[in-house]
């Protein structure tokens, strides 16, 4: 009987942090304009390298 509750509450806690997780990432995601302006200073920065 209470390992069914701890199963049951250890299953909820998992279930809540899986879904914060996601959320945090969709709330943090930084947006395409951002992602490709870094991603060509980047590429500059190596072609100045060479």
């Amino acid at each position: 009987m209470l390992a069914k509750i701890w199963k049951k509450l250890l299953m909820l806690i998992l279930i809540i942090a899986c879904l914060f997780n996601v959320i945090t990432k969709f709330v943090k995601k930084s947006s395409l304009k951002d992602e490709l302006s870094t991603s060509a200073r980047y590429v500059n920065e190596l072609n100045n390298e060479k």
